[in-house]
C-alpha cells in the first residue's frame, strides 16, 4: 500500500465522518426540538415506542443521540424504563437507514449533491433552507468519502498480510470483538458500518467475516447508554470565610463497605481554581426508579480533604446521580 493510498484512506475517512456529522447536525437543527416534544408525549404503547424510536433515529441519523436523550428523560422521571426500552429498540432499527444510504451507488452524483447543498447554505438566508442544504451537502460529502476509501483500499486485495488479517474475522469471537471495540471507540455504529461496507466493496473482506464484525458493531454501540448512565462528581474547595479557592488540597473519594471499611475510588488534587477533575462513580440501575415522578436512584460517596493550614474535612453521604455531573462545594476552616 503506497503512501498516497494511505493519505486517500485517511482523507476519505475524514470526509465520510464529516459528512455524517453535517447530516446529523442539519437534521437535528431542522427537526430536533420537535423530536424531543414527541418523545416527551410518548404513551406506554410499545409498538408506538419502537416506531417513534426508529423514525427519530432515521431523521437525526444518530442512535447514540436518541439513546442519550432517552436516558435523560428517564433520569428526570418524565419517562419509565419500560417506555425507554422500546424507544431504544426502535433506535437500533432506525440507525440502519444510514447503511442503506451508503449502499446506494451514487458515486458519480456525489459532487452534485455536495454542490446543491453548499449552494443552499451559501445563497439562501432562510435558516430552515440552510439546514436542509447542510443535510444535502453532508450526504454528498459522505458519498465522496466512501468513494475515496474504497479506491484507496483496492490495493489491499493484493496484500497477503492484510487478506490474512481479514480472514481471521471469520472466527466469530475475533470478529465480534473487533467490531465491538472499534464501534465503542468511535462512538458511532453508522460510521463503523460504513467503513465495513467500504472494505467489502473493495473486496478485502468477505461476507463470512463481515457478518461477525457487524454483530460486534451492534454490541459496541451499546456503550453509549452505559456511559450516559454513569454519574460523575467533582469538588470545589475554598476557604470558609472569604471563599478563596484552595489550590493543592488533596481530595480522596471513598465508598463505605462491609464492616465500616472504606473503599478508595480516586484521589485528586485541586487546581488554582480550587476544582478537581471529575471522578466517575457507578450508579444504580435506572430500573430502581422507573416510575414517572419517582425518586431517581443514586449512589453515595464520602469525600476526605486535607490541605496545609486548614482543618481536616470529611463529607459523608454525598449523592451522585446517573448521567449527571455533581459538583460539591466544600469550605475549609483555617487553623
Amino acid at each position: 500500500m503506497k503512501f498516497s493510498d494511505i493519505m486517500g484512506l485517511l482523507g476519505g475517512l475524514a470526509l465520510f465522518l464529516y459528512g455524517m456529522q453535517m447530516m446529523g447536525s442539519g437534521l437535528e437543527a431542522a427537526a430536533g426540538n420537535r423530536m424531543k416534544q414527541i418523545l416527551e408525549k410518548l404513551t406506554a404503547n410499545r409498538f408506538l415506542g419502537v416506531a417513534i424510536g426508529a423514525v427519530i433515529t432515521a431523521v437525526i441519523q444518530s442512535s447514540s443521540a436518541t439513546t442519550v436523550m432517552v436516558v435523560g428523560f428517564v433520569n428526570s422521571g418524565m419517562m419509565t424504563l419500560r417506555q425507554a426500552v422500546w424507544i431504544i429498540m426502535g433506535a437500533n432499527i432506525g440507525t440502519t437507514i444510514t447503511g442503506q444510504l451508503i449502499t446506494l451507488d451514487v458515486g458519480e452524483l456525489a459532487p452534485l449533491f455536495a454542490f446543491i447543498g453548499v449552494a443552499l447554505v451559501v445563497f439562501f438566508k432562510n435558516p430552515q433552507t440552510r439546514h436542509w442544504g447542510q443535510i444535502v451537502a453532508g450526504l454528498g460529502v459522505l458519498f465522496i468519502g466512501m468513494e475515496m476509501m474504497s479506491s484507496a483500499m483496492m490495493p489491499l486485495r493484493d496484500s497477503e498480510a492484510f487478506v490474512s488479517l481479514m480472514t481471521r474475522f471469520s472466527n466469530p469471537i475475533l470478529g465480534i470483538l473487533a467490531g465491538a471495540v472499534f464501534t465503542a471507540v468511535i462512538q458511532s455504529s453508522s460510521a463503523s458500518v460504513g467503513i465495513l461496507q467500504a472494505l467489502a466493496k473493495s473486496g478485502v473482506i468477505n461476507l463470512g467475516g463481515a457478518v461477525y464484525v457487524l454483530f460486534g458493531q451492534n454490541i459496541g454501540t451499546c456503550i453509549t447508554a452505559v456511559l450516559a448512565s454513569i454519574g460523575t462528581i467533582a469538588v470545589r474547595v475554598f476557604t470558609s470565610m472569604a471563599r478563596i479557592p484552595v489550590q493543592g488540597a488533596t481530595v480522596a473519594f471513598t465508598q463505605g463497605g462491609t464492616g465500616g471499611r472504606q473503599t478508595l475510588l480516586a484521589v485528586r488534587v485541586t487546581d488554582q481554581n480550587g476544582h478537581t477533575v471529575p471522578v466517575r462513580i457507578a450508579t444504580p440501575d435506572l430500573a430502581e426508579g422507573s416510575q414517572p415522578g419517582g425518586a431517581t436512584p443514586y449512589a453515595t460517596c464520602n469525600i476526605w480533604i486535607e490541605a496545609p493550614g486548614y482543618e481536616y474535612s470529611v463529607s459523608t453521604g454525598v449523592q451522585v446521580f446517573p448521567g449527571v455531573e455533581t459538583v460539591q462545594d466544600i469550605a475549609l476552616i483555617p487553623l
